[in-house]
């Protein structure tokens, strides 16, 4: 997957979908924000991340210090501050090189491991945005099982730092069944002696939840109860609602 490339086009594609609604409707999926404010967010969030990659930083940078961190009143110009943020990141990324170390909040990264934590967020909240409006969130199979990759590497990691999402000798299977994904739509999450870890390994978990991407990746991140979606549960559910209450982010 080109990862710039869909960086873009799912900024641009949240951009869109927000362009012409009520920028006070509620965000049901992010308590007590608007539409306004998620779109703040996103945008902000891409130049921060810009600017930690810019200025090759070692240290968290303050949101309150993003340079251009407002976006402008006029909706046409918003949009193309919304863009800007995600194409500047690309750029930062260019004139640093994907290799140089920054700030992450796991810890020194590539700078280009911010591109994926980027797109990932913004699709995330292109999927809150969806369900706001009451419209459909559909992302290609391969960017939704990405994303959820990319969100299992992100509790893995932090890991060590809370309760583990995943009890000692328990496993967890999520299995896409989108056609064509192969072993990139299968996630094993494992707690053993050597702590917590994921491979994309068939296994047969304490708990499976078999369905779409698109879904699982909804139940994943919290926006939607598997109950509510296309997704099939097998097994021990304890070990599935342990894995939800300890991954907030």
């Amino acid at each position: 997957m080109d990862f710039r490339a869909a960086l873009l086009d799912q900024t641009q594609a949240f951009g869109e979908l927000i362009r012409n609604a009520d920028p006070s409707t509620p965000v049901p999926t992010c308590p007590d924000w608007t539409i306004k404010q998620l779109f703040r967010h996103v945008g902000r969030g891409n130049r921060w991340a810009a600017q930690i990659i810019a200025d090759r930083r070692s240290e968290p940078l303050d949101p309150k210090e993003v340079r251009d961190g407002r976006p402008p009143d006029e909706p046409d110009a918003a949009i193309e501050w919304l863009n800007g943020g995600a194409q500047a990141i690309v750029v930062a990324v260019e004139q640093v090189g994907s290799d140089a170390r920054v700030w992450t909040f796991n810890g020194p990264r590539p700078a280009g491991w911010w591109i994926r934590r980027r797109l990932h967020e913004v699709c995330v909240h292109l999927a809150d945005a969806a369900l706001a409006l009451g419209t459909d969130f559909d992302p290609a199979p391969e960017l939704a099982a990405d994303a959820i990759s990319e969100w299992v590497e992100l509790m893995v990691v932090q890991a060590d730092r809370h309760s583990p999402p995943v009890e000692r000798g328990r496993m967890l299977h999520l299995h896409a069944t989108d056609p064509g994904l192969g072993p990139t739509g299968e996630w094993t999450i494992v707690n053993d002696e050597a702590g917590v870890s994921w491979t994309h390994d068939h296994g047969k978990g304490d708990v499976a939840l078999r369905g779409p991407a698109r879904d699982l990746l909804l139940a994943i991140v919290r926006r939607r109860r598997a109950s509510e979606l296309d997704v099939e549960v097998f097994g021990a559910t304890g070990v599935w609602d342990t894995w939800l209450e300890r991954t907030p982010f």
